[in-house]
Parts: structure tokens; C-alpha cells; sequence
């Protein structure tokens, strides 16, 4: 089973689920014992599977950390907080975490974009 630990402790996911945004993107730090990474990767992969036919669903990408790290980061697109708390808080997606190895520690957070002349778009 995952252990969840929040990337803010003042503001953490349970509390993000309250928030009315759209659109937002996930950003789920894992760490998992090097011995793991063959089950963090399926349980991720079912999860994402399973994420990717819930509505509000736009897109997700895994990324490894470099080197002899065993750290990864999922970055996922929703249409709205609202479509990620249904499909975060669904009892199948729920019930899934029990897949994970129990050295995974996941953090996950949701972020807006933020609209920076000549940078960056909103």
C-alpha cells in the first residue's frame, strides 16, 4: 500500500479537492526502494489505465529521476479539480492503492498554470 505525504503540509491534496479550479495538473512525486520499481510501475500503469477513462481526463506522462534515483513523477492533466476528486476519490481508484509496494511514498499536489508575459500561456 502507497503511503501519502503531502508536498504542503499547509495545503494538502485533501484540502485541494475543496478548491473550484480548472484546468489543473497533478504533479505526484513517488519514491519507492530499488527493489520496487517493478510494481510501482504496475500499479502506476494500471492506475493511469484506469484515470485515463474517467471524464475530465486530458493527459498524464511518467518521468524518472535520472541516474541511481528511485524517484518518479507523474504529471497528469484534468479538465477541473472536480474530475480529478471523483476519480481520486472512487472507491476502485481507492481500493488500487493496495497495489502499490509498501516502500512507495507518493506526494501528490494539484497546480493552475500561471500566465507569465513571454514565457508562459494561460
Amino acid at each position: 500500500m502507497v503511503t501519502l505525504k503531502s508536498l504542503d503540509e499547509n495545503f494538502p491534496i485533501q484540502r485541494q479537492l475543496g478548491v473550484d479550479a480548472s484546468p489543473v495538473v497533478l504533479l505526484n512525486i513517488f519514491a519507492v526502494a530499488a527493489g520496487d520499481v517493478a510494481a510501482l510501475l504496475e500499479a502506476w500503469e494500471h492506475d493511469a489505465n484506469w484515470m485515463k477513462k474517467q471524464p475530465g481526463y486530458i493527459s498524464t506522462q511518467l518521468h524518472r529521476a535520472v541516474g541511481e534515483s528511485y524517484v518518479f513523477m507523474n504529471y497528469a492533466v484534468r479538465e477541473s479539480v472536480a474530475h480529478f476528486r471523483n476519480a481520486f476519490s472512487h472507491p476502485d481508484f481507492r481500493a488500487a492503492l493496495a497495489a502499490y509496494p509498501s516502500s512507495a511514498v507518493a506526494s501528490p499536489h494539484l497546480f493552475e498554470k500561471v500566465a507569465i508575459p513571454n514565457l508562459c500561456t494561460r
